[in-house]
């Protein structure tokens, strides 16, 4: 019995690293490490050494709704103790700590707040930057595409007939999408925001919004299933072939040879009527005249019907055999050479014989 005890007890023997591990109070199963806690007051009671700001410039259009909201800008950053102010001669707004600003990060959402009211976001929806759990994405682009033709058909692409499009993408990805000339503003979470810019960046190298909406759907409905849970999903996904769709060619015109000279001036009715005496004929004579031509036409047009009618009556014309071409040609199609036949069987079963023996 002590024999098999001790066995025992050397199999429930810890490994050498783990000989000094031992069980943490503070860490258990029940707690979410993923979770951000909120920064408050109490985590850096000191403030800030030094002074930190950023600015960003706006356009004009822009000048008339940030004045209306900018004492509401001013409230809210003045609750996270920050600085604000509005220059509009300049056209900047400048955001900067104080000595009562506890937390170092929200400067940096209070420069995003700033940037994304630059690019025509409202102030209702460039407030949310300022949460813990919510960021923001500008993705520029402008650049990405070089014919802006193609650039505009590509934006309305994304945008969709009557914003459907967009309407689509906020739903799943659960963000704020703003299409603002050559950016593309953001709001929400950081997986939302990645799948965001993952979506625009493909639409502006041609390929259509819709597929990874689809492909997205297709996720979300996946995800809802455990037991899918840790598998690959890739034989569910859609898997899309490009197509090369043939275009029209644009016509190319010849050019012709330069030449210094302006082309001859085109001769009017008129003077076409006086060459040829039409002119000074009355109204009846002129009647009389048109028809004269449309009857000559018609005997013109049924002249040439009655050749076609004709031509299916005419027999094919018939070419004569000769006898001794005949005779000749018939000797060498019957005519086989026996020496090549049996080379060429000789060969064939030579080649069975080898693979035989293979």
């Amino acid at each position: 019995m002590n024999m098999a005890e001790n066995e025992n007890q050397k199999d429930i023997q810890p490994r050498k690293k783990d000989k000094y591990r031992k069980d943490k109070p503070w860490d258990h199963e029940g707690i979410d490490h993923w979770k951000v806690e909120p920064f408050t007051e109490a985590d850096n009671p000191h403030g800030l050494i030094e002074e930190s700001s950023f600015a960003t410039l706006f356009p004009k259009y822009r000048e008339t709704y940030l004045r209306e909201v900018w004492p509401l800008v001013k409230e809210k950053l003045g609750s996270h103790h920050i600085r604000c102010a509005l220059d509009v001669v300049e056209g900047s707004m400048t955001v900067a700590t104080t000595r009562k600003t506890f937390d170092p990060y929200i400067i940096l959402k209070a420069r995003d707040m700033i940037k994304l009211m630059s690019r025509g976001v409202s102030y209702e929806q460039s407030c949310r930057v300022l949460e813990d759990d919510v960021a923001c994405d500008i993705i520029k682009i402008r650049n990405l595409v070089r014919n802006k033709e193609r650039f505009i058909k590509r934006r309305q692409r994304l945008i969709g007939p009557n914003g459907a499009t967009l309407k689509a993408l906020e739903l799943l990805t659960e963000c704020y999408i703003l299409v603002q000339g050559g950016t593309v503003s953001a709001i929400g979470s950081f997986k939302g925001l990645k799948q965001v810019r993952n979506v625009v960046e493909e639409t502006m190298k041609n390929i259509h919004p819709i597929y990874n909406i689809k492909i997205m759907m297709i996720k979300r409905e996946l995800a809802k299933d455990p037991t899918l849970k840790n598998e690959n999903w890739s034989r569910f996904l859609p898997k899309f072939k490009n197509k090369n769709v043939q275009r029209k060619k644009p016509k190319i015109k010849e050019k012709k040879p330069y030449t210094p000279f302006p082309p001859p001036q085109q001769e009017s009715k008129i003077d076409i009527q006086l060459a040829s005496g039409e002119y000074f004929l009355n109204k009846e004579e002129k009647v009389l005249k048109e028809r004269e031509n449309k009857k000559k036409k018609q005997e013109e047009a049924g002249v040439q019907r009655k050749i076609k009618r004709q031509q299916s009556f005419i027999p094919p014309s018939e070419v004569k055999p000769n006898d001794k071409n005949d005779t000749e040609t018939s000797k060498k199609s019957t005519s086989v050479d026996v020496n090549v036949l049996k080379k060429n069987i000789k060969k064939i079963q030579e080649k069975k014989n080898k693979m035989k023996k293979k």
